[in-house]
């Protein structure tokens, strides 16, 4: 379960804003679509909305899993909803689904993707408290109790996957003291914007993001590169941040990859 595993890291585990199917699977193929890696003409929305509407994803239990796919090579990609009251899926066993994990899937990680599903399937089906998510209140414990399913998954593997384990519970630490803030993020959001902010000493920040209000805001915010570092999260003239990943470069040059929302 590499793929959920990273999507834990990586922050891409949230709470679905509503009950409603269809906005469930764009607000998560919103997130997948967010990813540097992944290209617009991917149409990941699309793609996921179109099988849904030839397939029913949900595997029951309340689990669902959809997926879109690409020719490109890339990484195989997944984002994780919890819908804390349920959401009327359609699915096999007419059980509301409470997790829906969605996977981004390219031509080269099919027998990843394959292995991925069966692993999660069967965590699902030996895993009493993966099957009993509508006693779960908390994204918290919705975190911890996929990280016990992917830890008891790992047993049997080496111990590269279990150091992989460990650093993932580090930073899921780090993620609680911040979890007032995700879940203030989680309640404002309409529309995510994937913006990147390149930061140049010396100079102002360089903006990169469709919406050009974004833009001309974040250009004007002094310390935005230094407060994204510290933080992890800042506030704007109407818009919400949130530091996804950075990258660092030589003359000490960072570039921030960033999720913005507009606040009411």
């Amino acid at each position: 379960m590499k793929a959920l595993l990273t999507a834990l890291q990586e922050g891409r585990l949230v709470e679905l804003p509503d009950n409603d199917k269809t906005d469930a699977l764009e607000f998560l193929a919103a997130l997948i679509e967010a990813i540097p890696e992944v290209q617009v003409e991917d149409q990941v929305t699309e793609k996921v909305i179109a099988r849904e509407n030839l397939h029913n994803t949900g595997i029951g239990k309340g689990w669902a899993c959809p997926h879109a796919t690409t020719l490109r090579d890339s990484e195989l990609l997944c984002s994780v909803g919890w819908s804390p009251h349920g959401i009327a899926y359609g699915a096999p066993d007419e059980e509301p689904v409470r997790l829906v994990v969605m996977y981004f899937v390219p031509e080269s990680q099919k027998n990843a993707y394959l292995k991925e599903i069966s692993s999660l399937a069967k965590a699902i089906h030996q895993t009493d408290a993966l099957q009993k998510l509508q006693e779960l209140t908390e994204l918290s414990e919705v975190r911890h109790t996929l990280l016990d399913a992917i830890s008891h998954a790992l047993e049997s593997v080496g111990p590269e996957a279990r150091a992989r384990m460990i650093q993932l519970e580090v930073r899921h630490a780090a993620a609680e003291i911040l979890a007032p803030t995700a879940q203030k993020l989680n309640e404002l959001v309409h529309h995510l914007i994937p913006v990147s902010v390149l930061a140049i000493p010396g100079s102002h920040p360089i903006i990169l993001a469709q919406d050009q209000l974004l833009v001309k805001n974040l250009e004007s915010f002094h310390g935005l590169s230094e407060q994204l570092s510290e933080r992890g999260f800042v506030e704007h003239q109407g818009f919400s941040i949130a530091l996804r990943s950075t990258e660092h470069f030589s003359l000490d040059r960072s570039l921030h990859h960033c999720l913005a929302v507009r606040v009411p």
